[in-house]
């Protein structure tokens, strides 16, 4: 029959764990080609509108959509704004 597992070195596995965590759905690449930014991409993937995020983020919906309009974001903004996504801050860079 066909192999059913591997073994491999954990240091390995972790690694490969690690890059799985950074993955970007099909849909969030689709819809930043389609010219939404990446926060916007997410957002809408996950079903979450611009006042449930703002408030994750503990502000107001209209100082959210600021920076989700915008391409260019400070690290410390993207870094807030992916925590509150439940994603990484590697994950916006689509």
């Amino acid at each position: 029959g066909a192999p059913a597992f591997a073994v491999i070195p954990y240091a390995e596995y972790m690694a490969q764990r690690d890059e799985e965590r950074d993955l970007i759905p099909h849909a969030v690449v689709s819809a930043t080609v389609d010219g939404a930014t990446p926060l916007r991409a997410w957002r809408e993937y996950l079903g979450l509108t611009q006042a449930a995020v703002a408030t994750r983020l503990g502000i107001s919906q209209s100082a959210y959509a600021q920076p989700e309009s915008s391409e260019k974001l400070r690290k410390s903004t993207r870094e807030k704004i992916a925590a509150a996504l439940g994603i990484t801050d590697a994950q916006l860079d689509v």
